[in-house]
């Protein structure tokens, strides 16, 4: 069945001092070795860059160099695909952003539950609750 990760989890794995850290590397490492497709969204990938290397948000941010390394090693595996807007994601946008208000910070969730549910997938990784204001997602928190 496929799934998405959100940027959480990827930052997660990627932050030694997240209380998250060892759960986050365990289970991205069963995320590579299962043979499901995983579907990454370019907006998450840029999130994760944008956060991991970020001097003020860790004590040790990834180096660019680092952050990019950890996006090409996903890459390297035969089930994950990246994805990104078809030509009616504007259709789904607005749908999936009906009745919740999508404004602020809820933009970037709604931008991508609406990929998701423009390519088919149904499931996501994430320990953002936002994600569970779009009833047609599966939002599953891998550390709870």
């Amino acid at each position: 069945m496929s799934y998405s990760l959100d940027a959480n989890i990827l930052i997660d794995a990627s932050n030694k001092d997240s209380v998250h850290y060892d759960k986050a590397v365990n289970f991205l490492g069963d995320c590579m070795s299962e043979p499901d497709p995983l579907y990454l969204c370019w907006a998450t990938v840029f999130a994760y860059l944008r956060i991991a290397t970020h001097p003020s948000i860790f004590a040790s941010p990834l180096s660019p160099n680092e952050a990019m390394r950890n996006i090409d090693s996903l890459r390297s595996a035969s089930h994950v695909r990246f994805i990104s807007e078809g030509e009616d994601f504007w259709e789904c946008y607005k749908q999936c952003s009906e009745g919740i208000r999508a404004r602020g910070n809820l933009v970037p969730d709604a931008h991508i539950a609406a990929l998701l549910r423009e390519q088919g997938i149904r499931r996501i990784y994430s320990r953002d609750r936002d994600f569970l204001k779009f009833p047609f997602l599966k939002v599953v928190d891998p550390f709870s």
